[in-house]
């Protein structure tokens, strides 16, 4: 059997896409309009109390296309975590204007590829303990996608030997390094937990910068012979003002 890579864990991920049920809120009164966004407002004040307590982190934006209209993005500690906040924004007035577009189930994830051999406890390390458990930075743009290593018989990741695989990922990892200060990366695992093996949730303050790494990262032999990729999701951040803007009649 070849051998796997270890994996630190950190919170649990959702990324909760959702589109507008643009008849039923034009058809609705003033009155259940306003009920309906005083119970949002409610959940999101919630959610930022758990995000400046440090206990976990919540962002929102807005999706550019016809996926879907806006994106609740959730880090907890547990998976029942998770679970809550569903039930939580389902018991909303404001989900009835809502359909289900999309979800995404996963856990933050660092790998020890590019770990030294150190005897130190990372768990005891404040850079490592702050990757495992994000606060979302609140960039002005989103993009979020799905992705797998493959496994055909020509090209299959899983048979690869060790050094091969670390020493691609080293490759790929310098790419990304080189856009440090322009986006941010969070990875999350979920083999086990949803249909792809990983989520890739990239934060930039302009969203061109998305198309050029994503773009040089397909010249990268760990993209360009083992990545398959799932639908690209993006958008820009919704904050209190710009929900009730994007809502207003």
């Amino acid at each position: 059997m070849n051998e796997a890579v270890a994996t630190l864990e950190g919170w649990y991920a959702l990324h909760d896409f959702r589109t507008i049920d643009w008849t039923a809120w034009k058809a609705a009164d003033d009155e259940e309009r306003a009920g309906a966004l005083e119970d949002l407002n409610a959940l999101l004040d919630e959610w930022n109390s758990v995000s400046e307590a440090g206990t976990g982190s919540t962002a929102t934006y807005s999706i550019v296309g016809q996926k879907a209209d806006f994106v609740m993005m959730h880090f907890r500690e547990t998976l029942e975590d998770l679970n809550a906040i569903e039930v939580e924004f389902n018991k909303t007035t404001f989900a009835r204007f809502t359909h289900k577009a999309y979800s995404y189930v996963s856990v933050v994830e660092l790998s020890s590829y590019m770990a030294g051999n150190s005897d130190e406890d990372p768990m005891q390390n404040p850079h490592v303990v702050a990757r495992l458990k994000p606060a979302l930075p609140g960039s002005r743009y989103v993009c979020f996608y799905p992705m797998n290593k493959t496994r055909n018989l020509s090209d299959n990741w899983y048979m690869l030997p060790m050094e091969e695989r670390r020493e691609m990922i080293r490759s790929h990892g310098l790419i990304g390094r080189s856009y440090a200060g322009k986006v941010k990366q969070i990875i999350t695992g979920s083999v086990g937990l949803d249909d792809w093996e990983w989520g890739v949730t990239l934060f930039s303050d302009d969203a061109l910068q998305f198309k050029k790494l994503v773009y040089e990262m397909r010249f990268d032999e760990a993209s360009a012979r083992f990545g398959e990729f799932g639908a690209f999701y993006v958008g820009s951040l919704l904050n209190g003002e710009k929900i009730d803007e994007m809502l207003k009649l």
